[in-house]
């Protein structure tokens, strides 16, 4: 099984080893990056390519490790008990398979996505060591161990909100997704709106990585930022150059609410827009990269 990309998703030479070698050595692959850079629609598009399917588990900051193995309720069995339910003689009638228990027992070698796991306590990797090294665990209340049919590619992402332990990450193989050049950056556009304008792209991807430069920016515009803005743009039927031009004093961009997501962002876009207007004498019409104001 090898993973080399898709029609709908840009893997770069680098992200294309790291997935192969995770597969190959059997071990997890664990993606950090920034938000919005395709760690998640990695796992979709490895397990489309690869004809398999995808089991998601997405993790929030209450997700316990158990609840991947499986969840026992308890409850509902001791009151379908004392109303006299025939199920509650069974205790199979009352545990809830998690993802690992279905990843472990699917018919076709699956991909196991565990989605932003930093969000969860820091004791939540550790507690999944065993589970992912061994490919097996023990439900206690039917006595039975639960073994893979064979180890599913299991993706694991990281916003790097927190630190993991080291044990755990003994046990992965690692990438780091880098933020996309500009070269890069076009071919996923091109991916995703073919027939775009060039000169769209170009004023857009202008303006956009000089966000991201501006010293101070508390929110970095993201790719899907960017593949969002440029879809508004695109519904508009105009350029930036014109947009530009019908209002002349809007120190920001045409719906830069795409891009810029707190009022904090936004006064610093247009404090520094201002003052490259001053020191430009009131604009700048040349091609390439512009500053601030794109």
């Amino acid at each position: 099984m090898r993973f080399e990309g898709t029609k709908d998703y840009v893997a770069t030479d680098d992200l294309r080893v790291a997935v192969n070698a995770a597969i190959a050595l059997e071990r997890p692959l664990l993606i950090k990056g920034e938000p919005g850079t395709g760690k998640t629609v990695l796992a979709i598009e490895v397990a489309k390519a690869l004809g398999s399917e995808l089991i998601e588990w997405h993790i929030k900051s209450t997700t316990k490790a158990n609840q991947g193995l499986y969840e026992y309720d308890a409850v509902s069995r001791l009151r379908d008990g004392q109303m006299g339910e025939e199920r509650a003689k069974d205790v199979k009638n009352y545990i809830k398979k998690g993802k690992l228990w279905e990843a472990f027992t699917a018919g076709k070698r699956p991909v196991l996505l565990i989605d932003e796991i930093d969000k969860a306590d820091i004791e939540f990797p550790n507690d999944l060591l065993q589970e992912l090294d061994r490919m097996e665990f023990f439900v206690y209340e039917t006595g039975e161990t639960v073994k893979a049919i064979q180890r599913p590619i299991v993706i694991i992402t990281s916003n790097n909100e927190k630190e993991l332990p080291d044990a755990f990450l003994r046990r992965c193989f690692f990438h780091f997704i880098k933020f996309p050049d500009e070269v890069t950056m076009r071919s996923i556009i091109d991916v995703h709106y073919p027939g775009i304008k060039k000169k769209l792209v170009g004023d857009a991807l202008s303006t956009f990585y000089a966000m991201r430069e501006l010293p101070g920016v508390k929110k970095k515009p993201s790719t899907s930022e960017l593949l969002d803005w440029l879809k508004l743009l695109m519904n508009e039927d105009i350029d930036l150059e014109t947009m530009r031009e019908k209002n002349p004093e809007a120190l920001t961009p045409p719906l830069h609410g795409a891009l810029l997501k707190n009022e904090q962002d936004v006064a610093l876009f247009e404090r520094l827009a201002f003052l490259s207007r001053r020191q430009d004498g009131g604009g700048n019409s040349g091609g390439g990269r512009r500053g601030p104001a794109g």
